[in-house]
This record gives C-alpha cells, structure tokens and sequence, in this order.
C-alpha cells in the first residue's frame, strides 16, 4: 500500500443544530434533495425548512429512499432526477435509509450530509453500508471512499423519537468497546487500528453513567445533557471507532456479540427483538467465554437496570435454539474477529452459561 486516507466525522449536535446547515454547508453548493424515510422527513421536515430559512440553500424535494438498504433502491434514486440534478444530499433517517444515501452518494460522487432521526447506531457518520437482499437477508458490506461530510444532530428530535429505539441503541453501543478490544488484543495494529482500539474504551462509561436517565428523559421528550452524551456515544464515538477499524482489507469492528445477533435471524420467534437489544445479550456471552466475569456481571447489571435481556428467554429463545445460533454464527466474518480460536462447542456453552447467570438475576 503506497498510501491511505483517514476520515473522521464532522458534527453538529444540539436542539438547534440545523441553523448550521447553512454555514457548514456553504461551499458544496446550493440545491440540496432530502431522501430519507417517511416518518423521518415528516419529523424533520419542519426543522429542516426553519434551518435553511433566509439562506441561500433550497430543498428540491423530499423523496422516499424506498424502504430498505437494496441495490435496487439506490439505482432508484440514482436514476431519480431530482437526485442527479442536486449539489448535495441530506439523508434523513434511520441507519437502513442513511447507508442507502450513502452508497448514492458514493457512486454518483456528490456531497453527503446525514440527519440521524434516532439514535439506534452509528450508520450517519460511517464509511460502511449494510445491504440487504430485496427479500431482507443480509447481502454485504459495502464501503464508501469517505463518511458523511458532516453529521447534524438534533437532539429534540432524537428525544422525540420511540423510546424503543433509543433503548436499543445503547445496547448495540454497549458492544463497542468489548468488540473491538477483543477483535484487536492479538493484532500487531498500525496508527489508524491502535486508534480505533484506544478510541474504544470511551464507548462503555458514558452509556453506564448516563443511560438510565438518558432513557427516561427520551419517554418525557426532554432533550438533557444525557440523552445528549448518550446519543453522541450511540452515533459519533461508536462511528469514529467502526470507521478506524473496519475497511476491505482488514475488520475489526464486531465480534462474537454481533455474532450471536446474526445468529438469532435463523429463529423466527427472535425476529420481533430489536438488533440492538439483542446484541447486548450478545456481549454477555463474548464477556463469559472470555471469562470477563466482572465485566460481565457489571454490564449484566446494567442491563437488567434499562430492560435489556440477560438471557435467552428475554429474547424468546430457548436451549433449543443455541445449536442453529452458533451454526449461523460461525459462518460470518465476526466469528474471526478473536485473539484466539473460536469452536463452536465452547461458544454453545458460554451461551448456556450466560443464560444460566441471567436467571439468577431474575
């Protein structure tokens, strides 16, 4: 490799965020189109509007990304005049319409600016975009050159969003640090992956500090300094971090939590469970088969604190279901992401133990 670019988001974030449109906006262009989902534009809408009032930025038009992160949706709105014809995009939304801008954006190499709706993930500000198949299984990861060129974050509308996915997006953000300090503990890491795994030990404590409050100020639509440090954790750091440590030629953004996640999509009764929630299950039992046992019980506490599961019947699965879990799971590229060998006889019995210690919370 004679060289490589590094990128790390640019953000706004406050009630008020979007009267920086704008400004950060200014040398980009003038049209702007908004693609997104239908209730995130219905939510955005407004606040969109009065942030670019008396500028000289204007919206063309607000257009439904589809539905689903597809190849089929992006050569939709590549092929959408109204798309070709902007300076720039806004990609409003969820993760799923966010990726899907993003590899819009990427193809016909235009401006990207993304407006998170929720926060359930980190999708608005990273270089990697989760496709589905058109039927919703999992197709790839496809990586854009760069993130976003910038991340607006407005926290009123975050705090008035499904409380459900706030929730879930703490427990997706609780597997960060985890993740990556078990995927790097045995890699020879250059500046960009070090950074990555360093970066990583300041995704845990905010989210144990401030994530119960953040919730209940989420249901009251309140917009605090918690939910504010939580919904930054959940969206920038976790971003930053998956942006130094995932790329084409090496990965080490997710492990056995995401693996337990992939896994439960073989079982129809767990389809009704959010990723998030199910992924925090998931870091219980990477923390048990590495025998983090303190960790373990301490992020076991937490999550029984917020709801989230801490065995397999709070994500109606049962013993039974362990063997087509780790089936699964030992086909995707996070079963590698270990300092060590992973065997699927091992992982079974740390989900059963894992299971065994939530019970005994209950």
């Amino acid at each position: 490799m004679k060289y490589y670019n590094g990128f790390l988001p640019n953000y706004s974030v406050g009630v008020e965020s979007y009267k920086a449109i704008p400004w950060i906006t200014r040398r980009y262009g003038k049209k702007a189109v908004v693609i997104g989902g239908k209730t995130a534009i219905e939510k955005a809408k407004n606040e969109l509007l009065e942030g670019i009032k008396d500028s000289e930025v204007t919206i063309s038009d607000f257009i439904w990304y589809g539905g689903n992160s597809t190849y089929e949706n992006v050569d939709n709105l590549k092929n959408n005049q109204l798309v070709k014809e902007a300076d720039m995009v806004f990609a409003v939304g969820g993760g799923r319409a966010v990726d899907t801008c993003k590899v819009v954006c990427d193809q016909l190499d235009k401006p990207l600016f993304t407006f998170p709706t929720i926060a359930s993930n980190c999708a608005a500000c990273t270089a990697i975009s989760v496709i589905y198949n058109e039927d919703d299984t999992f197709r790839e990861y496809y990586y854009p050159k760069t993130p976003a060129d910038h991340t607006f974050i407005n926290t009123k509308i975050i705090a008035e969003a499904p409380v459900s996915l706030f929730w879930a997006g703490i427990g997706d953000a609780l597997s960060k640090e985890p993740e990556v300090l078990f995927a790097t503990r045995a890699e020879k890491l250059f500046h960009t992956t070090l950074m990555g795994a360093q970066l990583s030990k300041a995704c845990g404590a905010p989210l144990l500090e401030c994530g119960k409050k953040a919730l209940e100020d989420c249901k009251n639509n309140e917009a605090s300094y918690e939910l504010e440090q939580v919904a930054l954790d959940i969206i920038i750091s976790t971003g930053i971090v998956s942006n130094m440590t995932s790329d084409p030629s090496y990965y080490y953004n997710s492990s056995l939590a995401h693996c337990v996640y992939y896994g439960s999509t073989m079982v129809e009764k767990a389809a009704k469970h959010l990723h998030g929630e199910i992924v925090s299950f998931g870091v219980l039992c990477l923390l048990t088969y590495d025998k983090q046992f303190e960790e373990r019980d301490k992020i076991a506490a937490f999550n029984k604190s917020i709801g989230l599961p801490v065995c397999l019947g709070d994500i109606d699965l049962c013993e039974d279901d362990v063997a087509t879990i780790v089936e699964k799971a030992s086909t995707v590229t996070e079963w590698y992401c270990a300092p060590y060998e992973i065997t699927k006889e091992e992982f079974v019995k740390a989900i059963f133990d894992t299971d065994v210690y939530g019970k005994s919370l209950m």
